[in-house]
């Protein structure tokens, strides 16, 4: 008897409960808007996060409440984010175009292995065996790790095993950033041209044993550009608060690890060592 009675008791409490909910889910039902579907629907669903959302549907919501612009979608078209615009009647919104940038020039046809890694082929995993066996201990491994994990097509890997990062096609997802064991990749607006492409914490000429491109804190970056450019941990760094629109201070680098970045590729100062050799370094082992 006493079975019977607990279960009717349950059941009844079962049913108040599920008659409050259902009555508080009608009071409290916020109809949504409409035009977030439409918005979503013009966006270009990649889902990058480069907006500051975490997807194209919150991103959506945010410009029709107002909270966001359609320009803060630097992945989508000047055409789309006008036509989002349009069709909210708001303005576009100006926002720079973000993209990942790779602190490290350092191919096989000029920095060498002081080791031959031989296992997974994943710069992950050559990490956790010394470091991964280049000479120079922060540079890049040249496995691709990056490649795989950037999910828009928009790193490839070049004839010397270095990633090169395709502007028009990055969205700032910073994927590459957290599949980097060395740290080598950041997020950066487009506009960020003068450019340290280097990590090595070394001081001094010792670093081109291992890398001819490497910086060797000579810090004559720092002193053509003073305020713009510091040295911190034997390596310049680029105030990009200030006016940095300027190729000075790439001038006198001799290893060209400063350099101008543009749609050419990196250009490097009249004192920087040309590089001719293609092929990986005679000294590095096969």
């Amino acid at each position: 008897m006493l079975f019977l009675t607990a279960i009717a008791a349950i059941g009844g409490l079962a049913v108040v409960l599920a008659t409050l909910v259902a009555v508080a889910n009608k009071k409290l039902y916020v109809a949504e808007d409409p035009r977030i579907d439409a918005v979503e629907e013009m966006l270009p669903h990649a889902n990058c996060g480069a907006c500051g959302f975490p997807g194209c549907r919150p991103f959506a919501e945010a410009v029709v409440t107002g909270k966001a612009k359609p320009g803060k979608c630097t992945v989508s078209s000047d055409e789309g984010r006008a036509t989002i615009a349009s069709f909210l009647g708001v303005d576009v919104g100006a926002e720079e175009k973000r993209v990942a940038r790779l602190a490290c020039a350092g191919g096989d046809n000029v920095a060498r292995d002081r080791a031959s890694y031989e296992g997974l082929a994943s710069c992950s995993a050559a990490a956790l065996v010394a470091g991964g066996g280049k000479g120079c201990f922060w540079g890049c491994l040249g496995l691709a790790d990056c490649e795989r994990a950037c999910t828009f097509d928009a790193i490839v890997m070049d004839g010397q095993r270095l990633p090169v990062v395709d502007e028009q096609k990055c969205t700032a997802c910073g994927d590459c950033v957290v599949a980097c064991p060395k740290d080598l990749f950041s997020v950066h607006e487009a506009s960020h041209r003068l450019w340290v492409a280097c990590k090595s914490q070394e001081a001094g000429d010792g670093i081109l044993e291992d890398c001819q491109v490497g910086c060797t804190a000579c810090g004559r970056c720092a002193m053509d550009a003073p305020g713009l450019i510091t040295m911190r941990g034997n390596l310049p760094v680029v105030d990009y608060q200030k006016n940095h629109q300027t190729k000075t201070p790439i001038q006198r680098c001799p290893t060209g690890a400063i350099v101008w970045l543009d749609a050419d590729g990196p250009q490097k100062g009249a004192a920087a060592k040309k590089i001719i050799r293609k092929g990986a370094r005679k000294d590095a082992p096969t």
